[in-house]
């Protein structure tokens, strides 16, 4: 049975798309099946592991997810691309309903094919959020190392909360992430604590560093693991693959 993890929060620049091509691909090196699906209509995860938007996106087809999925670079993940095009983002947000019954369907059709589905949200609470909310077994939220971290994490648990309420799924808590890690900086420690003493075993022991290498690779169409194999920022996303396996 494939896990579905949701990479979400409404804020932008948290390193939500970042983790999401690098999660995907870690697991996938581990030896895992994977499928990253890609539902920002900005494309992020698309264009950063090297792949091209498509004119419409592969949700609104009526045909199986798999025929849909392209292969990447790292070999056992595939991508489902996502599209620019307005009106298919209109589409996926006007009818949460109809789309999530559809996505879900298509994903347990396919079980066995995948052993995770990593999906990365728009930064918002909008209903492209909601629907790869109500989705998906977990949510993983990734939060910057700053003063408006933890508003902006209630923001979040309470839309996660409202999903579970009005979706009656099985939606749960995956771990919170903390990003852009700066262990010399008083406000991240600050940050750190006061994260982990509110919502405890929740947070990944694993944090995200500074790490120029993490911000670059995108732009060569690359995950981390491939473009700086001894950076801090591949050691720490090898470190989170591990203990994603092992909350499973």
């Amino acid at each position: 049975m494939s896990r579905t993890l949701c990479i979400a929060n409404q804020k932008g620049g948290v390193g939500k798309t970042t983790t999401a091509i690098n999660l995907a691909s870690g697991l996938a090196m581990s030896g895992s099946q994977i499928l990253l699906i890609d539902l920002d209509p900005q494309c992020n995860a698309t264009s950063g592991i090297g792949c091209k938007p498509v004119g419409r996106h592969p949700l609104l087809e009526q045909v199986p997810i798999r025929q849909n999925a392209v292969d990447t670079n790292c070999e056992g993940l595939q991508l489902l691309p996502g599209s620019r095009s307005f009106k298919d983002v209109d589409l996926l947000a006007r009818d949460v309903g109809s789309v999530c019954e559809r996505v879900v369907s298509q994903l347990e059709s396919g079980t066995g094919l995948y052993d995770f589905v990593v999906m990365d949200c728009p930064p918002s609470l909008g209903a492209l959020t909601q629907t790869a909310l109500a989705c998906s077994d977990e949510v993983l939220m990734p939060i910057q190392c700053e003063y408006f971290a933890m508003e902006g994490l209630t923001q979040m648990i309470e839309l996660v909360r409202e999903v579970i309420r009005t979706k009656n799924n099985a939606l749960e808590f995956g771990g919170i992430l903390l990003t852009m890690y700066d262990a010399e900086l008083e406000l991240t420690v600050e940050v750190d604590q006061q994260v982990r003493d509110f919502f405890g075993e929740i947070v990944f022991d694993t944090v995200i560093p500074r790490d120029v290498n993490i911000s670059e690779a995108p732009s060569h169409g690359q995950n981390i693991m491939d473009y700086s194999p001894r950076s801090r920022g591949c050691r720490s996303y090898i470190e989170l693959c591990m203990e994603v396996l092992e909350r499973d």
